[in-house]
């Protein structure tokens, strides 16, 4: 794995289709495949030499993330400075990274807080993205999910982290989860979608499946497992059925939809799992922060302290690291 700048108006757009039925409803999810396949890639193990670089490939996928209700000004504030450089200048000089350093892939707020973002990461070419829709619940009437969406993307918002109706899901109602999204796809304009799927909500890997396909068909240019506020977040059985949809819908489609795993990623070695899927399953290019964003507050720590670890040799002191 080599290391890339991120340039964020590169991610390519879905423009979505028109809903078609027959090209997931009968493509059955097996879960027995699904669980075998996943343990498979849990076997799978990197290389030490080769740590360094896939770690710091998944820093630069990170949409590092404060959605707390006591949300400040001084806090984003303080998040934006980390995604700015997220490691220390010892490492990043150990890395050999000192004329292009790393940075996260996006910073993730609320509404409220965009235009605090804005400002604390000008000039930096950060995206800020911002939850809508009545996140977490999305159980707002349509026309103030809508509203919030336009209102986060005149505040600056570049991408746009939807959430779908769940009941639509659960009780099959695919027209109308189609055009909901449709509707906000369109309101987000120039900003990318990405669609959360809500996955600890919808019950079965099928209603995944099925929600992912009709999330792209109505041009999520992401789709995402969770908002990280249900019972069960991102897994990798969750994720492997998600990406398994990305890959028909591009055979179906001809068009490109990135992923994004959201909640409980954690540690050092959560991040190389989920890249490990991601390579195995759809490719390189998958590795990417135009393509593969992990939506994280506390991942960033502990992917520090194991390159800390494996770049001196020594075993990080916490006193060195900012507290999750």
């Amino acid at each position: 794995m080599t290391a890339t700048a991120h340039d964020h108006e590169s991610l390519p757009r879905n423009t979505g289709t028109a809903l078609n039925l027959s090209w997931f409803t009968r493509s059955p999810v097996n879960a027995a495949a699904v669980a075998a396949r996943v343990a498979a890639l849990a076997r799978r193990r990197i290389a030490p030499a080769q740590e360094p670089l896939w770690l710091t490939r998944a820093i630069e996928c990170i949409d590092l993330t404060t959605l707390a209700g006591d949300d400040t000004r001084g806090r984003v504030e303080r998040l934006c400075a980390k995604a700015r450089d997220p490691l220390r200048p010892d490492l990043v000089a150990a890395l050999g990274r000192q004329d292009h350093p790393p940075h996260v892939a996006a910073v993730c707020v609320y509404p409220a807080m965009v235009p605090h973002a804005v400002r604390a990461l000008s000039g930096s070419g950060i995206p800020v993205a911002a939850v809508a829709t009545g996140f977490p619940a999305g159980l707002t009437p349509l026309a103030a999910r809508l509203a919030e969406i336009r209102h986060a993307v005149a505040e600056g918002a570049a991408e746009i982290d939807i959430v779908i109706f769940r009941e639509h899901v659960l009780t099959q109602n695919w027209q109308a989860l189609h055009a909901e999204l449709a509707e906000m796809r369109a309101a987000c304009g120039a900003a990318h979608m990405k669609a959360i799927l809500a996955t600890g909500d919808l019950k079965t890997l099928r209603n995944v499946h099925r929600a992912a396909m009709v999330a792209m068909m109505a041009g999520a240019d992401v789709i995402k497992t969770s908002t990280g506020k249900e019972d069960f977040n991102a897994t990798l059985p969750v994720s492997l059925t998600m990406l398994r949809a990305i890959r028909d819908y591009q055979a179906l489609s001809g068009q490109t939809v990135g992923f994004k795993p959201a909640g409980g990623l954690r540690t050092a070695a959560d991040a190389l799992a989920w890249l490990t899927l991601m390579k195995e399953e759809l490719g390189k290019a998958w590795t990417e922060p135009d393509l593969f964003r992990i939506g994280a507050s506390s991942l960033l720590g502990s992917i520090e302290q194991r390159l800390d670890h494996l770049l001196t040799g020594a075993r990080p002191s916490p006193h060195r690291h900012v507290l999750a």
